[in-house]
């Protein structure tokens, strides 16, 4: 820990379903940041909405996260475990494995989409502030969740601001996904411009996998379309680079695969810290719209350009793939769970477009042009669908910005949502 922060542990408990308070409840942790130096004063809160679905907070240290330090200058940060994920009530494989039958697991996922973790911040928000409203810094899918928070407790909020995450409101899990594939292309073919040799010796790997039974430690085999999924580091400002220097220990001298490469992936590919990307990631999509049904395998199955044998071998992206829940030890206890979620039709809808029409937070929003992840063009419809937004759109930083940035962004999306930029 930076000894120029003080901090402060925080759990609350909350019900599992919001509908029914008196049933079963969950913790959720929380972890309140103050520069040590003003940590007796009265400053705002500003909560911080993570990225995923499914991952935890970020655990301050010197430097890190890169906004951290421009935040603490003026206010009180409260890192959220959002339910399910680091010290709050875990779902992991192994409190999965517990329930009783695959449609028990189920209903259990249903509560831990964004609408839940809303009002986990709404009942926290209370006890922490009264009825004061507080600040929201999302990141990523932290900007879904900002905008569910518009939709249903805008009373809470005094000013939002969002990075790389602002979602069609009324987009299906097929229409993202139809945008999504041509951008990961893309970002390959930009990886495979920089690193030429990078390419064939993917394919080397690949047709090596394809014939050959290679294990990971854990004891999954490694098979060409899990190798595949290392493309989901290619939005981040330093994925090339990652991908690239695993890849320059990938194979021995005797062109098999090295333990150090077979451990990367496995920790890489594995979920093991974070299932619930994996699990949630289509329902992010419904809406009552019908079944997400598998869309991101769907819509590969239309892009011939991913097929495995074609060339150049293309890596995948944020997609979330049936064949996971089966070869991937830490999602094998989801498997029939994520197949129910899969056809579950009756998703409550989680943006309310006329309130957001209506909205008066101050909202402040980075759009990524080139965003891997999130689908700009999306984006920017939105913003122009909610009211006292304002949007600023730039190339200079891939989908992590607001942490490479070093506060940088941040500190112009507070002046944007201030009216001083």
């Amino acid at each position: 820990m930076n000894p120029a922060y003080a901090t402060t542990d925080h759990v609350f408990t909350v019900p599992l379903d919001h509908t029914a308070p008196h049933g079963p409840t969950i913790q959720i942790f929380a972890r309140e940041v103050t520069d040590a130096r003003r940590a007796g004063r009265r400053l705002p809160w500003l909560l911080y909405l993570q990225g995923g679905p499914g991952g935890k907070s970020p655990r301050p240290t010197a430097g890190s996260p890169g906004w951290l330090p421009q935040a603490l200058t003026t206010h009180r940060v409260l890192l959220l475990d959002q339910r399910g994920t680091g010290r709050s009530t875990p779902v992991t494989a192994r409190t999965a494995s517990c329930f009783a039958s695959p449609a028990r697991l189920a209903e259990h996922l249903g509560h831990f989409r964004a609408d839940s973790i809303v009002a986990d911040a709404e009942l926290i928000r209370r006890q922490l502030c009264g009825d004061e409203p507080w600040e929201t810094l999302g990141q990523s899918y932290g900007g879904f969740i900002t905008l569910t928070y518009l939709s249903r407790a805008p009373e809470g909020l005094r000013a939002c601001y969002v990075t790389g995450g602002l979602p069609g409101l009324s987009a299906t899990a097929d229409e993202v996904y139809a945008r999504t594939y041509p951008r990961v292309r893309d970002r390959v073919l930009d990886f495979y411009a920089r690193y030429p040799e990078d390419a064939s010796r993917l394919r080397q790997i690949a047709r090596l996998l394809a014939v050959t039974d290679v294990r990971l430690p854990d004891g999954d085999r490694l098979t060409p379309h899990r190798l595949r999924t290392l493309g989901l580091a290619l939005g981040m400002g330093d994925g090339f680079e990652r991908i690239h220097w695993l890849l320059d220990e990938s194979l021995d001298a005797d062109a098999k695969p090295t333990d150090t490469f077979l451990h990367q992936v496995m920790t890489l590919t594995g979920f093991t810290d974070n299932p619930l990307f994996a699990v949630m990631q289509e329902t992010l999509y419904g809406q009552g719209a019908g079944p997400t049904g598998w869309a991101a395998s769907r819509a590969m199955a239309a892009s011939p350009e991913f097929a495995e044998d074609a060339d150049p071998l293309l890596l995948t992206g944020e997609m979330i793939y049936p064949w996971m829940f089966r070869e991937i030890h830490g999602l094998r206890p989801f498997a029939d769970a994520a197949d129910l979620l899969a056809e579950r039709s009756d998703w409550p809808p989680l943006y309310d477009p006329r309130r957001l029409a209506a909205n008066r937070v101050p909202l402040a929003a980075l759009v990524y042009h080139d965003d891997m992840y999130v689908d700009a063009g999306l984006s920017l419809l939105t913003a122009r669908q909610i009211g006292a937004t304002r949007v600023w759109v730039t190339n200079e930083w891939e989908h992590d910005g607001v942490t490479a940035s070093g506060g940088r962004v941040l500190s112009r999306l507070m002046d944007l949502a201030a009216g001083l930029a």
